[in-house]
């Protein structure tokens, strides 16, 4: 190869990048994005003020599961839980995905034999069972009643959205644990 050929094969890999940098500084110019005047996303938060009320005013107080599960349905539930599927299966003998099967978890040990499943330490030194009381209070915001867990989920603000999952977990077991009743 004489350096006549060289010399042309140089001139045309320059020519190309004066091309392609000129459509840039032209695209560039023509498509700017606008700059947001305050960087970030809004995040709704409920505001809180000293007597641990919220803006609205107070709190009304929850309802104890044992109460809520009495009239709790599980197709509501179950339409409800669609929110899970993301992470969790509900056949028996389902897959683990992010989260772990939830087919008969109502009364089984936390943390523990759910198809080899690796569940978090926080998640296995928390011990104990997914008792009906667990199950709510760890639906209500899962960060805050075992810290440390995997689960990302922010939690069921309504009880009575908690109480219809509860009852259709409930039902997919092949013997379903009796439902608390009320203390009165």
């Amino acid at each position: 190869m004489n350096s006549f050929e060289l010399n042309k094969i140089m001139g045309a890999v320059l020519g190309t990048c004066l091309i392609l940098l000129a459509l840039n500084i032209t695209a560039g110019a023509l498509f700017s994005p606008e700059k947001p005047a305050k960087p970030g996303y809004n995040i709704a938060v409920k505001e809180t003020h000293e007597g641990g009320g919220s803006a609205a005013g107070p709190a009304e107080p929850s309802k104890p599961i044992e109460e809520l599960l009495a009239s709790a349905s599980a197709e509501k539930g179950q339409a409800t839980a669609k929110q899970c599927q993301a992470c969790h299966t509900f056949e028996k003998g389902g897959p683990n995905r992010v989260g772990p099967n939830l087919y008969g978890i109502v009364g089984e040990e936390r943390g523990k034999d759910r198809g080899g499943f690796n569940f978090s330490a926080a998640m296995k030194s928390k011990g104990g069972e997914w008792s009906y009381q667990e199950l709510d209070k760890f639906l209500t915001n899962p960060r805050n009643y075992i810290p440390g867990t995997n689960m990302t989920f922010a939690g069921l603000s309504r009880d009575t959205q908690r109480a219809d999952v509860i009852a259709y977990l409930r039902t997919l077991s092949d013997s379903p644990k009796p439902l608390p009743t009320a203390k009165k």
